[in-house]
């Protein structure tokens, strides 16, 4: 960890070049941007079901969010991958050894449909409608998983691609497949791949979907079929949020992604780990979002992935065992005020039915997630790095600041916040967000003492 405290105004330079990556942008903003103004919040089922949720679980899990998170601003309920195959129970780190080949479940225009035994109200060709309507009618929307390309027992077949004179193997190419899923071959960038994606949104608006999380898009990177499916949504007659998927993205492409998709993944999966060993653990996710400082807007947010709190990998075996989270309280904290003021959106992974009081007060803290929720969308910056501490200083709509002490390091230490780093001057008043009280008025600098990889998240307003 690098031992040194970064001025005002070099830390101001780090948040203004990272937008010097958003060059030439375009004259206008993006169609896209018009929606998921703030992060997006929600529940997504892969930490938790993997590829086996069923229409029953999904159901669970909305009451539950409907009932408990709602108020708090939680809306999407989204499904992770391969509803469309009729067998759940596989192993799914390895997608190509068992169910390559698999009969798919698909219209007559090779676009996929959820599989009846595991959604029944998808029988007679009506698809995910009947379950968008009941999610809508909760005051909730929904959302789903898909797999980057068009499937490639579509191309096969020659299924004709529906609105246009095209098949699916005028779009399909077939020496472009992903490496770890077979389901699809890449979309050529053509006439017929263009005419593909429009008629998956098409069918999706029709749906009555809200949020398409697109996979194996970005890492490689796909930047035309990431246009082709931007185009699709933008002329579908449905605000659509799309997040693409997995990571990491390279911040090379910052000004290409953000004008193209609501959300991107920083990071590849992110798992309840903490430490260096583990690659997308949540020690490396301050790096990782460090190198974002200053692209997210509201309608654009790098994506620090799903939250695996409570309950997960019950049938997830990618995951690992069915349990609790690793996480430890203090790592709870952390992750969610980082997530807060980066700000990351906010999709939880967990079985939502079988949360604790712990976890659920975590996830109703309205001060934490005001700040996460914070009309103005500016992202944090990160001002300070000494002996393994950090602090983030995030500007709000009212002219407050959030301010985030962090400590990665494994052993407690005295965090101090210095005006001059946070951009702060005067006599300001302290509000300590997870503890909901009132600090008091400091000037000049105020210190906490932090456990092990914990954290403190405050609201700082002039006296």
């Amino acid at each position: 960890m690098p031992n040194k405290t970064l001025p005002l105004p070099i830390a101001l330079a780090l948040l203004i070049f990272p937008v010097m990556l958003l060059a030439n942008p375009p004259a206008s903003a993006p169609t896209c941007w018009k929606w998921a103004s703030t992060p997006p919040m929600g529940w997504n089922s892969y930490d938790a079901w993997g590829t086996s949720i069923t229409e029953k679980e999904t159901l669970d899990n909305a009451h539950f969010m409907q009932q408990k998170l709602l108020s708090h601003g939680w809306q999407y309920i989204v499904i992770d991958a391969r509803w469309y195959d009729s067998v759940s129970s596989f192993d799914d780190r390895d997608f190509n050894r068992e169910r390559a080949g698999a009969r798919l479940y698909a219209d007559e225009f090779g676009r996929m449909l959820p599989a009846i035994n595991r959604f029944p109200s998808a029988a007679d060709g009506k698809g995910f409608k009947p379950l968008a309507d009941q999610i809508h009618s909760m005051g909730l929307k929904f959302g789903f998983h898909m797999m980057r390309g068009i499937p490639q027992q579509s191309v096969h077949a020659k299924t004709p691609i529906e609105g246009s004179r095209f098949t699916a193997a005028d779009a399909g190419d077939p020496k472009n497949t992903c490496g770890w899923c077979p389901d699809m071959f890449g979309v050529k960038n053509n006439e017929a791949g263009q005419a593909w994606y429009d008629s998956c949104a098409r069918l999706w608006a029709a749906w009555g979907i809200d949020f398409v999380k697109v996979d194996d898009l970005s890492n490689p990177y796909h930047a035309r079929e990431i246009e082709m499916i931007r185009k699709a949504i933008d002329q579908c007659g449905r605000s659509i949020v799309l997040s693409t998927s997995p990571g990491p993205t390279d911040p090379s492409h910052a000004n290409h992604v953000s004008t193209n998709a609501n959300m991107w993944r920083i990071s590849g999966d992110f798992w309840d780990q903490w430490g260096e060993s583990h690659r997308s653990g949540l020690n490396s996710q301050f790096d990782l979002l460090a190198k974002w400082q200053g692209v997210a807007g509201p309608g654009h947010w790098p994506d620090a992935d799903m939250i695996p709190f409570g309950h997960i990998g019950i049938k997830c075996t990618i995951a690992g065992p069915d349990r609790q989270t690793r996480f430890t309280k203090d790592e709870q904290r952390t992750l969610m005020s980082l997530w807060a003021i980066a700000p990351s959106p906010l999709m939880l992974g967990n079985n939502l039915p079988d949360t604790d009081g712990w976890t659920l007060s975590l996830l109703t803290n309205d001060e934490v997630l005001a700040v996460n929720q914070d009309v103005l969308g500016r992202p944090a910056r990160r001002v300070t790095q000494v002996n393994g501490s950090e602090i983030w200083v995030k500007e709000l709509k009212d002219g407050s600041r959030a301010v985030g002490l962090f400590n990665r390091s494994d052993a407690a230490q005295n965090i101090e916040l210095n005006w001059n780093d946070a951009g702060l001057t005067g006599q300001q008043k302290l509000r300590d967000l997870w503890a909901r009280q009132d600090l008091g008025t400091f000037t000049a600098k105020y210190s906490a003492l932090i456990p092990r990889h914990g954290a403190m998240l405050l609201r700082v307003r002039p006296e």
